[in-house]
């Protein structure tokens, strides 16, 4: 059985950074494809960043060059480290694990990750 566990989020000042780590058990964090969303209130859960085996990171175009997805084998844990935060990255964060690879060309969907994490808040004061 696949769980991923978040680190809990927090509040921090516009232009702060704040790192979140999803500890995993049952898989293999180094073969499978490893993924973070967020969600806003009323709206859909997007993908952030994801990264699959042997692939570069994927990021969204509103988080290239201050956020970075990264994965501990030793540890089996993913991290994404969150810089240069903006009010506008307030939202529920969730990891997700998927048993598929795909470039980083690929924008995935929801239903291509089979397991989720629970989510974390992440808020962000201006």
């Amino acid at each position: 059985q696949v769980l991923l566990v978040v680190s809990v989020g927090g509040l921090v000042q516009a232009g702060g950074s704040l790192r979140l780590f999803c500890a995993a058990s049952g898989l293999t964090v180094r073969t499978h494809t490893m993924g973070w969303f967020r969600q806003t209130a009323g709206k859909e859960r997007d993908v952030v960043a994801f990264q699959s085996y042997g692939s570069t990171p994927y990021y969204v175009d509103s988080v290239k060059g201050r956020f970075t997805i990264s994965r501990d084998n030793a540890k089996n844990t993913v991290y994404l480290q969150m810089n240069s935060l903006k009010p506008e990255d307030t939202a529920v964060y969730y990891c997700a694990s998927s048993e598929l690879i795909w470039s980083s060309s690929y924008t995935p969907t929801l239903r291509d990750f089979s397991s989720w994490g629970q989510g974390t808040q992440v808020t962000v004061s201006s």
